[in-house]
Order: C-alpha cells, then structure tokens, then sequence
C-alpha cells in the first residue's frame, strides 16, 4: 500500500512544532505494522532516514533543544565533528529521546483511532484508490482549516461526482424509457395482429358453414 500528496507550498521558516509532526507522519507507517501485523518490513526504511535528519537538525542545528542550547553543531562531510565525544553522546541520546517521544504519541494516537483505520483499510481494499474526498468521508474533516486550494479541489471532485450521478440517472431513465417504448410497441403490435385475425376467423366460420348447408 502506499500513499501519495501533492508537495506542500515552500517555506523558508518551520516552527518546531511542525517539525515534530513530520517526525510523526513519517513514523506512521512504521507504527501501523507494528498495531496490524506484529512485524515489520524494510518499507519504512527512508522515513527512518528522514526522521533522523529532521530530529538531528532539531537538535544540533535550529537551536530547538534545551540540552544543547542554541549552539549550531551541524557536521559538514568529510569534516571532523566539532564537538567532544561527550557533547557528541549528549546529541545522540537527545535526538533518540526527541523520536522516542514523537513515536510514543503518534502510536498512542493510532490505537485510539483504530476502528477508523480498520475503516479506511476495508475502503482501500474495496477500490484498490481513493482520493482525498474518500479520506474525508472515513475520517471526517481536519481539526485546521483547509487551504484554499484544496477547499477548491474538494469542490471541484464534489462537482464531478455529482455529474457522474446525475449522468447515470438520466441513462437509466433513457432505458426504463426505452424499455416502455419497446413494452408499448409490442403491446401495439399484437392488438394489431389480434384485428387481422378476428376478420380471417370469421370468413373461415362463413365458409364452414356454407359447406355444411
């Protein structure tokens, strides 16, 4: 299974609030084979990297971490670290106590809303896609309001599905129309037999009768 959005809008500045969140949403896939499966596989190998990146920068580079304070010990490659081993354990046993942190709260997240997963889980395998709208429709709306763009979107798949419900309507109106038409001709058809038997019968009654006398 995999999941797909549109790249957010480029921005210069983060807040570490929503640097955490990326640590969360990067976890996420690791977490739900864990709550499934009771296993886990290799496929969550690039958010791991991703969250180490995103918590190290936190921590040694961003000034966001009580620890070390707003000292900027980010390493460039192919240079020695420019910081003692011991500031270099310090760093290392932050970062890990950041994602532990961003781990337990996003699974603790996860089995309170297992029921809605389980949801969305049984309508992916029912459709093999869906789209944010059907994402909405198991989930129900965000707790933030909604950027323009993907408001006008919505709209816009609404629209369309809304078209496609009224184009099957009117095909199987045009049908049961069709149907009626056919149902009405055949009706036609056989009063109009009916009438040229009528005549034949009774000139074939005439004749046996004749003969009789």
């Amino acid at each position: 299974m995999g999941f797909a959005q549109y790249l957010p809008e480029e921005l210069m500045l983060y807040q570490k609030e929503a640097l955490l969140d990326m640590i969360k949403v990067a976890l996420g896939g690791r977490i739900a084979e864990e709550i499934y499966f009771g296993r886990v596989t290799t496929g969550a190998s690039d958010d791991l990297k991703k969250v180490t990146q995103i918590a190290t920068s936190i921590v040694t580079t961003y000034g966001m971490n009580d620890a070390i304070g707003l000292l900027n010990y980010s390493q460039e490659e192919g240079y020695a670290k420019p910081y003692s081993e011991a500031t270099g354990a310090l760093i290392d046993g932050e970062v890990k106590k950041l994602v532990d942190q961003c781990y337990n709260e996003t699974k603790e997240l996860l089995l309170s809303k297992k029921d809605i997963m389980e949801e969305l889980a049984k309508k992916l395998l029912e459709h093999e896609v869906i789209s944010l709208p059907d994402i909405i429709d198991v989930l129900g709306p965000r707790p933030y309001p909604m950027k323009e763009s993907i408001k006008e979107y919505l709209e816009e798949m609404e629209r369309r599905k809304s078209q496609d419900n009224e184009g099957v309507s009117t095909e199987e109106s045009e049908e049961s129309a069709d149907e009626e038409d056919g149902d009405k001709t055949e009706e036609k058809k056989e009063d109009e037999d009916e009438d040229v038997i009528e005549p034949v019968k009774d000139e074939e009654e005439k004749k046996d009768k004749k003969k009789d006398e």
